[in-house]
């Protein structure tokens, strides 16, 4: 029997086919919905109803929270599903869902408040007994903001207090680059979030950022499902991601220690439903600091569902129908090992470039332990409004090298036209020393291809076959040149950050 009649799945492509397929499996009936650009979308086609909400811009469509929940009650859905990025961290959407009398799937919108405002959840968490890292929060004056850093001790790190997804975040090294990093930093977050306000925190050089899946439901049972490794990133963004942690592996007690930290982050605001909470590990000495709790589903949750055996949005529906959690603490073991790549159409040699174009070649990996979540097929655009991640391609397998192997092969086979992909650079990082030894903290990018560039090699001849059947005209890697006017969540305003999130 459903939990619900209808949902409206508020988000497009990859994640909202998710959603769909997710929603099919339970029997709940789904409405799309759609900027023009997305019209020819597969969740159009897939979903039992669009409803189109806008142009392309996002924040004329996607955005648009009044058009959307409109589109909720106009449809008759009685929950509504936000996805990850968008409007999936909005605390004040969420409270307009459920006012209008249709069930926001996912945490309360008190929880997001508290957890949205980076200096609210540091001391919601400390009090809690969660570690924290070295900051100050008071300043406001360049000589407050000096003195602090002094305190604190370079390197330091100017992070906005609404902040995510690497805006409006600086590395400060020394003092004389404070005050100017401050400003950009402040800058940024303003334009991003509406928000200016930035703080100080100690920046560890050599760290792992290692996070817990975390769940909740409405008669206090709260579980973690969990850690995720996604220490490889490019410019704060997450590109690998693996469970379990290799470095937790080695160590029972420090993982043991993180989950009980992580559980109580989340009953600090009576979280329910799934969230996660993120922590910064210092290599060298196993210390762990929070960093923040993200209140939604995560781009990397299909690592945790295939190691646990758990699906996380049929969870996500169970909860928010006023269910128990299904299981205890001690029913959750991780079995194997998987690790998932972000397929993005971007040149890593050029900067991570955003490329845009028509998909003229899609020839996607299949078999024994693999799964790919995507929201294209070949002649789709890669179009410069949205986040250009292409498709997630995860393996599972019996343990980390087998893992590996596999994913390796599969990259080998995986062949994109129209587009410049990172899929190279992915198999060169799965293929370096510190990666497979387990070396994998958070500089190893900037550390170890800082100066990469592609091997020449031959297409595989599946795609030769597709792409003699495909004779659509090949777009190269350009910078954007249409007008996204004013938009601050544009994928395209800033290079080195996109807005999907972690």
């Amino acid at each position: 029997m459903p939990y619900f009649t209808r949902c409206l799945i508020a988000n497009r492509g990859e994640i909202a086919l998710r959603l769909i397929r997710a929603c099919r499996e339970l029997g709940i009936q789904t409405v799309a919905v759609y900027s023009d650009a997305d019209a020819d979308s597969l969740p159009v086609q897939q979903a039992d109803r669009a409803i189109p909400i806008g142009p392309p811009q996002p924040t004329a469509s996607y955005l648009n929270s009044a058009r959307i929940v409109e589109a909720a009650l106009q449809s008759g859905c009685d929950c509504l599903h936000p996805g990850f990025g968008f409007l999936a961290e909005n605390a004040d959407f969420a409270a307009t869902v459920r006012a209008a009398g249709v069930t926001f799937i996912g945490p309360s919108a008190a929880a997001i408040r508290a957890m949205g405002l980076k200096t609210e959840a540091l001391n919601r968490v400390r009090a809690a007994g969660v570690p924290t890292l070295p900051g100050d929060q008071a300043s406001r004056s360049p000589d407050e903001y000096l003195a602090a850093a002094a305190r604190i001790g370079y390197p330091v790190l100017v992070k906005a207090v609404a902040g995510g997804g690497g805006k409006g975040m600086r590395i400060v090294l020394e003092e004389s680059e404070l005050l100017s990093s401050i400003e950009a930093a402040s800058r940024e977050a303003g334009r991003a979030f509406a928000d200016s306000r930035i703080f100080l925190e100690k920046y560890i050089s050599d760290a792992r950022h290692i996070e817990f899946q975390v769940f909740g439901d409405d008669h206090g049972n709260t579980v973690h499902l969990f850690e995720r490794e996604c220490s490889i990133q490019r410019r704060h963004q997450k590109i690998i991601e693996e469970a379990p942690s290799p470095y937790l592996s080695m160590r029972p007690a420090l993982r043991q220690a993180m989950a009980a930290a992580a559980v109580a982050a989340a009953r600090s605001v009576g979280y329910t439903n799934a969230g996660t909470v993120e922590f910064i590990v210092d290599d060298a000495t196993g210390a762990f600091y929070f960093l923040e709790m993200n209140t939604r589903l995560q781009v990397e949750h299909p690592v945790t569902e295939l190691t646990t055996g758990r699906d996380l949005v049929h969870l996500q529906f169970h909860v928010a129908a006023g269910q128990p959690l299904p299981f205890t603490q001690a029913d959750v073991a991780q079995i194997g090992h998987a690790i998932e790549c972000r397929i993005y159409a971007e040149d890593p040699a050029a900067g991570f470039l955003p490329s845009t174009g028509t998909l003229t070649l899609l020839h996607e990996p299949h078999g024994p332990g693999l799964r790919i979540d995507s929201g294209v097929r070949a002649g789709d655009p890669i179009s410069l409004y949205y986040d250009p991640m292409i498709a997630k391609l995860i393996a599972h397998a019996s343990d980390r090298p087998a893992a590996i192997a596999r994913l390796q092969a599969a990259l080998s086979s995986y062949a994109i036209g129209g587009v410049t992909t990172n899929i190279s650079f992915l198999r060169d990082v799965l293929a370096s020393g510190p990666y497979t030894s387990g070396q994998t903290t958070t500089n190893l990018i900037e550390r170890y291809f800082a100066q990469w560039q592609p091997a020449e090699s031959a297409p595989p001849p599946a795609a030769l076959i597709a792409a003699a059947l495909l004779s659509l005209t090949a777009a190269t890697s350009v910078p954007p040149t249409a007008d996204i006017g004013s938009d601050p969540y544009s994928p395209w305003a800033r290079l080195d950050s996109y807005r999907i999130g972690g």
